[in-house]
């Protein structure tokens, strides 16, 4: 089953499968740093490590470090809950939700395999994390990214963010109570 969805230009595309999360576990942590491996640059995908450059053992060992270390979700010791972000049943990137010192408010990541950019995935992803935000009793989620990376921009402001620029810097914030995450 496909899905529409408008680009910038308001044409219509068909997306293959309908996007869904899955809490991000050792079933699907394989599949997802294959994904980040062959699409992604480690700094897009997980924090700065000393490995060697690339994709190198150590650097993927360390991928799976991190992701594991947020198997306890958002009452577990990083806070964090990660969902991989699935189409059709493939793994194409990853979004999650941190708990921030601001109660009821997470602070939300995105990152997608390049072949996954472009295609509405993203903001459809972002949706479904803002009702499972909604669901885990939050109020607000929030968001950081640069002015130049025009398609979390436009990802954010899909699903209603407030934006506004500070320091070189995109800051975004999406109200739970007052705007209902979009289905």
């Amino acid at each position: 089953m496909g899905w529409t969805s408008a680009d910038e230009r308001g044409r219509l595309r068909h997306v293959a499968g309908a996007v869904r999360l899955e809490p991000v576990d050792e079933r699907n942590l394989e599949p997802l740093l294959s994904v980040a491996a062959a699409e992604a640059e480690p700094g897009d995908v997980m924090p700065p490590v000393e490995a060697p450059a690339g994709w190198s053992l150590a650097r993927r060992e360390a991928f799976r470090e991190f992701h594991r270390a947020s198997f306890g979700g958002l009452d577990g010791p990083t806070g964090s809950q990660m969902y991989a972000i699935l189409v059709g049943g493939e793994v194409m990137g990853m979004v999650r939700m941190t708990r921030c010192d601001e109660p009821r408010t997470v602070e939300a990541g995105m990152w997608l395999g390049r072949s996954a950019r472009g295609q509405g995935i993203g903001a459809a992803a972002l949706r479904e994390l803002l009702n499972a935000a909604a669901r885990a009793g939050m109020r607000a989620v929030v968001a950081e990214t640069t002015p130049d990376n025009i398609g979390a921009v436009a990802v954010l402001q899909k699903c209603g963010a407030k934006l506004r620029e500070d320091g070189g810097k995109v800051r975004a914030e999406i109200c739970l109570d007052s705007t209902p995450p979009a289905l």
